[in-house]
C-alpha cells in the first residue's frame, strides 16, 4: 500500500483548505472527497475570508450590501453594511475552487467514500475506502501511487462533515456532538424581486424555525432559501414552503432540494492523542446563532494543519492537541456570547420580536457587522458596549415597546 504523510476525509472548505496548507509544507497529502456531496448553506463569507485565503473575486457570486431582520409580527429592520459587505458564494463552485487548488499545491485527489480506519501490523493507521472514479493527481503524484480501497497514513484529517464517521471511529467524546437539520432549496433568482440581489434576509419566526431561523440569501442569478431546527418533529419542507410564499418565492423555479445535519457546539476533543485530528463540521465549528461555518471551517483547518505539520515533524503527537486550543482561543468566546444569545432570544416569539427590535440601534448595527467582518468582539468602542447593555437589559426588563 502507499503510505502517505496525511489523508484528508472530506474536500469541503475544511479538508481542502487543510490539504492545501499540508501539501504547501512538503508533505504528502491524498485528499478523499466522496461523490454527490450536498450541504445546505447559504454560502455566505466575510471580506476577511476573502482576504486571509486568497478567494479570487470571481468566485463570489453576490455581495449583500444589507441585511433584513423580519420579525414574527413581519415587522422588517433593515441593516445598512456601512463600508462593507456579506460575500455570497455557490458552495459546488467555490469547494470544487479549493479543491483544485490543493491539487495543484501538490496533494492527490481521489474520489470515494471512506469506510473504516484500522491499523497495519506496525500500528500505522490504514484508511479504507470504497473507490468510485477516477484520481486527479497534483504536481509531483499521479493516480498509480494509489492502490484502490486502502491506503496507509502517518495522519489523518477528519473533515467529513457533522456525524463524522471518522469521528465516531476515532476520537474519544464524539458522542457529545450534537447536531441540528438544515434544509434549503436553491431557486432561480426571478429579475422583479425587489432588492433580493444586494440584501440578506433572516427571518424569526417560530413557525419556521422553533428555535433558529429562516433565511434568503442571494446568490446571484439563484437564491437560497432554508431554515433549520434541532426538533426532530419540526418539518423543515414545510417551513420553507412557507417561507418562500412570505417573499414572493412560491412560483420560483427551484434548481435544487439539499439537507443536511450541522453541529450545535465544538467537540470537546478534535484529536485520539495519536493520528487522528478532527476539523470543521466534524469538529463542530458551526457559529451559533448565525449559523456560520465556512470561515470557521477554513480557519481550524489552518490551525490543525499548523499542528499536524508540528507533530509530523516532532513524532509528538501531543502537538495535535494545539488546533483546538488555538480555535478556542481566537474564537471560543465569539462561540459563547453567540450560544447565550440564541439560547435565550431565540425561545419564544415574544423574544424574537424583542430581538429584531433591538436591531433598528445604530450601535447593535455597527457593532455586529464590525464582529462579522473582522471576526473578534471589537472593543474599540467601550461606551458603544455600554448603551447596548443597558439598552439590553430595558428589553430583557421590558421597559421598552418590542
Amino acid at each position: 500500500m502507499k503510505t502517505f504523510d496525511v489523508v484528508v476525509v472530506g474536500g469541503g472548505p475544511a479538508g481542502a483548505t487543510a490539504a492545501t496548507e499540508l501539501a504547501r509544507e512538503g508533505f504528502s497529502v491524498l485528499l478523499l472527497d466522496r461523490a454527490g456531496r450536498a450541504k445546505p448553506c447559504g454560502g455566505a463569507i466575510p471580506p476577511r475570508l476573502v482576504v486571509d485565503f486568497e478567494i479570487p473575486e470571481s468566485l463570489i457570486v453576490a455581495r449583500a450590501t444589507s441585511a433584513r431582520m423580519v420579525s414574527p409580527s413581519e415587522r422588517q429592520i433593515d441593516m445598512p453594511i456601512a463600508g462593507g459587505y456579506i460575500g455570497m458564494v455557490d458552495r459546488e463552485q467555490f469547494d470544487e475552487w479549493l479543491r483544485e487548488r490543493a491539487a495543484a499545491s501538490g496533494a492527490l485527489r481521489r474520489e470515494g467514500t471512506f469506510e473504516a480506519l484500522e491499523r497495519d501490523g506496525d500500528g500505522v493507521a490504514v484508511v479504507r475506502y470504497h473507490q468510485r472514479g477516477r484520481s486527479v493527481s497534483g504536481r509531483s503524484t499521479s493516480a498509480s501511487d494509489c492502490t484502490a480501497g486502502r491506503v496507509r497514513a502517518r495522519l489523518v484529517i477528519g473533515a467529513d462533515g457533522a456525524r463524522s464517521e471518522v469521528a465516531r471511529q476515532a476520537i474519544p467524546g464524539e458522542e457529545l456532538g450534537r447536531c441540528v437539520f438544515a434544509y434549503h432549496e436553491i431557486l432561480r433568482m426571478p429579475p422583479s424581486h425587489d432588492g433580493a440581489s444586494t440584501r440578506c434576509e433572516v427571518h424569526y419566526r417560530g413557525r419556521l424555525s422553533p428555535d433558529f431561523y429562516g433565511w434568503v440569501f442571494p446568490h446571484g442569478e439563484t437564491v437560497s432559501v432554508g431554515t433549520g431546527s434541532a426538533d426532530k418533529g419540526f418539518s423543515l419542507r414545510s417551513a420553507v414552503g412557507e417561507l418562500r410564499r412570505s417573499v414572493a418565492l412560491a412560483g420560483a423555479e427551484t434548481l435544487r432540494r439539499e439537507g443536511a445535519p450541522l453541529p450545535m457546539k465544538p467537540l470537546p476533543r478534535w484529536d485520539n492523542g495519536r493520528d487522528v485530528l478532527l476539523v470543521g463540521d466534524a469538529a463542530g465549528v458551526v457559529a451559533p446563532a448565525s449559523g456560520e461555518g465556512i470561515y470557521y471551517a477554513m480557519v481550524s483547518a489552518q490551525m490543525a494543519a499548523a499542528a499536524a505539520g508540528k507533530a509530523l515533524r516532532t513524532g509528538d503527537a501531543r502537538a495535535l492537541g494545539a488546533a483546538r486550543r488555538d480555535f478556542m482561543r481566537a474564537h471560543g468566546r465569539v462561540f459563547w456570547v453567540l450560544g447565550v444569545m440564541q439560547w435565550f432570544w431565540y425561545s419564544s416569539d415574544r423574544r424574537r420580536e424583542r430581538f429584531v427590535s433591538m436591531c433598528r440601534d445604530p450601535d447593535v448595527q455597527q457593532l455586529t457587522f464590525d464582529a462579522y467582518m473582522h471576526k473578534r468582539l471589537v472593543r474599540k468602542r467601550p461606551l458603544a458596549h455600554l448603551r447596548i447593555f443597558f439598552k439590553d437589559l430595558a428589553h430583557l426588563l421590558g421597559l421598552v415597546h418590542a
